[in-house]
């Protein structure tokens, strides 16, 4: 099936400004007013030369001009306003659509994109939304119509002398035109290499230790500078072409003036027009400035605003889950979670080999199950395809005997508790971690947690206690800490099912021994999945389920393993024991 193709920018564009539609339009006919009050100031100027030609008294124009320039600042500073407010709120509906679409995208659409670039569509490519909606649709609106009604005024004025102007005008017209697209190719490269600094220095905060400890600084700076000149050489190029679009419209006017200056002076000489008129005429030719420099500035604004539309269009075709909605947590007491896989066959992308080839077992209700093998046997893969951040190529994996297909994802999740490898704790404070998954738990269920995992020790040294800041990806608690402050933050849901992916590795003989302990009291009410090193923790499990390169080759105790299974016994003897010692 062929992937549809976006729609124009145009199209992307009135998607987001109609939820603003009579707030722009208001802003419109406030532009639309400022623009007629100056039209009306060439006539009352020709009126005041009359006045002035017939001796007649001036006071009364000279008190409507004056009028005419105070409502028009009003007004015109009002029109403003709407409009910029109006942006801004186009520019808030985006970041709020984009954002939540980007934290429901599939892990897979994740692991195929750089988080910096996700991060610069977010905030520069919807900053430019502000521009192209405040600059380019409405000053493409009003500054055309207070265009059209300036040409209008100057055909009632003269007719000939507005022949002449349109001609000059229309030529740089047509020069406009082929810069235009060159505007909007430049601002896409621009954005492009703006996305790919963000991406380069997120990659590099997120391990700046490792690359300090490497020296790699100087060339880590290099990429940085190369994406950031990239930007800028892009960015100067599309001000190249604007400045050339922006001086093109300057210099038609100036030419027009003096096109009307040459040929009315000679219409005046013959009689053909008086002196009034032509002076009319030439204050429309200056006021036409305003308008057409509105409009040419609304079509280049249009060429960077499309690029960055397009931008943001990309991102929102990128693979999402469905929207979530809050569920309840199950209530404690719940009955534990079975799961089974039949047959599973699973690869991270087409272009990957197979992790998994026909993985097949059953976990029943209530006790541990330790996952144990080689590196890249496949264990991990197994926790991320039972909480669908993944689905496989074929086979069913079931949760309770149900297809995890058939659940709702925010139901099937809120079954489980699932700790990952790393123990990523998020920046803010500790109490914001232990409640990012629970964050009706009260303090009595929070104070059980924290003792079970053994984190009393560490609120009590903290100096806020749970309100202590952890800093930028817990840097500021050890990696043990980290892993007790996932364990308590997933024990905190009260799960059907617990993950624990080697969750005790970083922990001390003490703790690990405590930890060992709790998840063994946990097993006995609910579902608990292991993948572990750990000797110490594959023994006690329930049964132990050995993979090896992506296959299920034996399931049973530890006794009947060592004694059953030649690889099991290997490692038992060998990876196990010196992870444990």
């Amino acid at each position: 099936m062929t992937e549809t193709a976006p729609p124009p920018a145009w199209r992307l564009l009135l998607g987001y400004v109609r939820p603003h539609r009579w707030t722009l339009l208001g802003g419109a006919v406030l532009s639309l007013l400022t623009g007629a009050t100056g039209l009306l100031l060439p006539l009352i100027a020709r009126g005041l030369i009359d006045d002035l030609a017939h001796e007649r008294a001036v006071t009364g124009a000279l008190l409507a001009m004056s009028a005419l320039v105070v409502v028009n600042a009003v007004v015109g500073a009002l029109g403003a306003y709407v409009l910029r407010r109006t942006a801004e709120s186009v520019v808030l509906g985006a970041r709020r659509a984009l954002s939540s679409y980007l934290l429901r995208l599939r892990i897979a659409a994740v692991d195929r994109s750089e988080p910096g670039d996700l991060m610069a569509r977010i905030t520069s490519d919807t900053t430019l939304l502000r521009t192209v909606t405040s600059e380019s649709l409405v000053g493409l609106a009003t500054g055309g119509l207070t265009l059209a009604a300036t040409v209008v005024m100057m055909g009632l004025v003269d007719a000939v002398l507005l022949a002449v102007t349109v001609a000059v005008i229309a030529g740089a017209g047509v020069v406009i035109g082929l810069i235009a697209p060159r505007i909007n190719r430049a601002t896409k490269e621009a954005q492009r290499a703006v996305g790919l600094m963000g991406a380069a220095l997120e990659r590099v905060l997120g391990a700046l230790r490792t690359v300090k400890a490497s020296g790699a600084e100087a060339r880590e700076e290099r990429a940085l500078h190369g994406a950031a000149e990239e930007s800028w050489r892009q960015s100067v190029r599309a001000a190249k072409w604007s400045a050339a679009a922006g001086n093109t419209a300057g210099l038609a006017i100036q030419v027009a003036f003096l096109t009307v200056l040459a040929v009315g002076g000679a219409r005046v000489a013959t009689g053909a027009v008086d002196v009034g008129t032509l002076v009319a005429f030439l204050l429309y030719v200056f006021f036409l400035i305003s308008p057409l420099q509105q409009v040419i500035g609304a079509v280049t604004q249009y060429q960077t605003g499309a690029a960055a539309l397009v931008r943001v269009q990309e991102a929102l075709r990128l693979p999402a889950e469905p929207p979530v909605r809050a569920v309840p947590l199950p209530a404690p007491g719940a009955r534990p979670a079975a799961v089974s896989f039949r047959d599973v066959r699973f690869r991270y992308a087409d272009d990957l080999p197979y992790v998994h080839h026909g993985v097949t077992f059953t976990v029943p209700a209530r006790g541990m199950t330790a996952f144990v093998g080689p590196s890249g046997a496949g264990k991990t893969t197994v926790f991320s395809l039972i909480e669908r951040f993944y689905d496989p190529e074929s086979g069913v994996i079931a949760v309770d005997g149900r297809d995890v297909a058939d659940w709702q994802l925010p139901e099937l999740r809120a079954a489980i508790g699932y700790v990952e490898q790393d123990a990523p704790v998020l920046s803010g404070s500790l109490r914001d971690n232990l409640l990012l998954g629970s964050p009706e738990a009260d303090a009595d269920e929070v104070a059980r947690v924290v003792r079970t995992t053994r984190l009393d020790g560490l609120v009590a040294r903290l100096p806020d206690g749970l309100e202590t800041l952890v800093g930028h990806r817990g840097t500021k608690l050890s990696g043990g800490e980290r892993q007790r402050v996932a364990i308590a933050r997933a024990l905190l849901r009260r799960p059907r099912l617990l993950l624990l992916d080697e969750a005790t590795s970083q922990l001390d003989a003490v703790n690990e021994a405590a930890l060992r302990d709790t998840v063994a009291d946990v097993a006995r009410t609910t579902t608990v999945l292991v993948v572990a090193h750990r000797l110490s923790t594959v023994t006690t499990a329930d049964r132990i389920v050995v993979m090896d390169a992506g296959r299920v080759r034996a399931v049973g105790t530890h006794q009947e393993l060592v004694a059953g299974d030649p690889l099991y016994a290997e490692l038992a003897a060998t990876q196990f024991l010196a992870a444990g010692g």
